[in-house]
């Protein structure tokens, strides 16, 4: 059975979802976890496209062992450089170059000739060998590109030591009739193609980005390039769970395997959904609540009897647990931390300390502690902050049918001392948001708040995300709490420490609207 590799961009692609902001300790907790998964790849973020993101690289590169980190990089010999640098003390360094090929963005975003392209790319494949042992060069909308030229770049990078080629459906746009063939054209027509392993990247736009990746395996593709719940630019990306589980069940169809570890899918899932604040809807193959409910009479009394008759993948292949119970307020401290491990964390003795805290005051309000609700603390603690610019000390809302709510909110500031202000709004949480606007001063606009709850039950715990913007820097903060307000305070307040950290850290500012593969 031949080994598909798998490509995971949730830390590159995924982070460029609209909302998305992950923070140094996020991004090390999820490729740590992408590790444990068994990933093959990791694409850890864009070296070049600011200090922070060659920071969070190297420390990636540096940390992980048994997966090899790439970092992505324009045909500029400037970001080639800042990927070594972030990529060199990795276990397996690698690099993934990309030039765009097709005919409108020759035109329109290149202004380049089809012989200006093939030297670029050639020089720049060239230039990363001397470097990295393992070069990926991608060509960029590959899929709108004509098949003779696609076919010309591709002999030409393969000769300048590319040793993986990955032919995107950057926007989203080919069939898998059409992907399959182009993979089998390639496979047929380039000369040098045995000599390199093809990729697929495939994104979701007509919501055919699982479907290309498999038929593109189908057409010779050896690698698929994938994130976590398909979060990623727009309508996101192909899907590495359905790929994973897919190659799996219908490994008579396919006769392909992986190396990712089928039974961490769900707990992989439910991080990078905690960190991103991105809810996994419940329809969503493999992961989502509901893809072993089931309400049919029929269908029930099938799964009953024999559960094959309606369930083609099994909760525990992918590691969805019957028991979701954990622990309760009379575990102690030992229990609590193999419960950590156990999913998947790798905590410090401080953080299990802190979290421990967290976690008994929860247990005096809460019978029921789920893995959901541990998650919930434990992402609460790593989204933590670098500095604390703000914390909350009280907060008190006074809400009526014939009142105006009002909220009053202490806040503690970064040298101690105490911040109290009071507002009112048309809603308590409007009244809240406006008190502690007034304590961070203006500048801050709230661009988006949701509320979930990490379980069912009248006891269960809220997380709050909201999505704001101070200036021209965006970021994303979370809280959870019993109390909803209380959430909602604690995510405002996250998001502001988030955006005045990173305005403090980046003394160079991110690279906006690179396009990229």
């Amino acid at each position: 059975m031949k080994n598909i590799n798998v490509f995971d961009t949730t830390l590159r692609d995924g982070e460029q979802t609209p909302g998305v902001n992950l923070n140094f300790e996020e991004k090390l907790q999820i490729a740590k976890q992408l590790e444990r998964l068994g990933v093959d790849i990791i694409e850890a973020g864009f070296p070049a496209a600011s200090k922070g993101d060659l920071r969070s690289v190297k420390e990636i590169a540096d940390t992980v062992k048994n997966s090899s980190v790439t970092g992505l990089s324009r045909a500029l010999t400037s970001d080639i450089d800042a990927c070594w640098e972030a990529l060199k003390g990795g276990a397996e360094p690698r690099i993934h170059v990309f030039l765009a090929t097709s005919p409108i963005h020759r035109e329109h975003k290149l202004h380049m000739t089809q012989e200006q392209v093939i030297e670029t790319a050639v020089n720049a494949v060239r230039y990363a060998k001397e470097r990295f042992a393992k070069v990926q060069f991608s060509a960029e909308d590959a899929c709108r590109t004509e098949l003779p030229f696609l076919a010309e770049v591709v002999e030409a990078v393969i000769d300048a030591g590319a040793d993986v080629v990955n032919l995107p459906d950057t926007v989203g746009f080919i069939m898998p009739e059409e992907i399959r063939s182009m993979f089998r054209y390639i496979k047929n027509e380039v000369p040098n193609a045995d000599k390199a392993v093809l990729s697929a990247h495939c994104h979701d736009d007509l919501g055919m980005a699982t479907a290309n990746s498999l038929a593109a395996v189908e057409g010779g593709a050896e690698q698929v390039e994938c994130t976590i719940n398909a979060v990623g630019e727009r309508a996101g990306n192909a899907s590495l769970e359905e790929i994973a589980v897919a190659l799996h069940i219908r490994n008579d169809f396919y006769g392909k395997s992986t190396n990712i570890t089928l039974n961490e899918i769900k707990r992989t899932s439910s991080l990078v959904s905690s960190l991103m604040g991105m809810q996994v809807p419940n329809n969503k193959a493999v992961v989502g609540d509901n893809a072993f409910a089931h309400e049919s009479g029929i269908h029930q009394d099938g799964v009953l009897k024999e559960t094959s008759t309606y369930e083609i993948i099994t909760p525990e292949l992918v590691g969805v647990e019957a028991n979701r119970m954990v622990l309760g307020k009379l575990s102690g401290r030992h229990a609590f931390k193999e419960k950590i491990i156990s999913l998947g964390y790798n905590a410090t003795e401080e953080e299990i300390k802190k979290v421990f805290k967290s976690f008994k005051e929860l247990a005096d309000k809460k019978k029921e502690i789920t893995n959901e609700d541990i998650f919930a603390l434990m992402a609460d603690e790593k989204a933590g902050d670098a500095m604390k610019y703000y914390s909350l000390e009280t907060l008190q809302v006074t809400y009526g049918t014939s009142n105006i709510p009002t909220a009053t909110v202490t806040l503690l500031d970064q040298a101690g001392e105490r911040i109290e202000q009071a507002g009112t709004g048309s809603g308590s949480v409007e009244a809240l948001y406006n008190t502690l606007e007034k304590i961070v001063g203006e500048g801050f606009t709230l661009h988006d708040y949701r509320i979930q709850s990490t379980t069912g039950g009248r006891d269960a715990l809220a997380e709050v995300f909201v999505r704001m913007a101070f200036d021209d820097t965006e970021s994303s903060g979370r809280g959870t709490d019993n109390d909803v307000l209380e959430a909602s305070a604690k995510a405002y307040i996250n998001a502001v420490n988030r955006v005045l950290n990173q305005r403090r850290a980046e003394n160079q500012p991110k690279v906006a609207n690179i396009s990229t593969p």
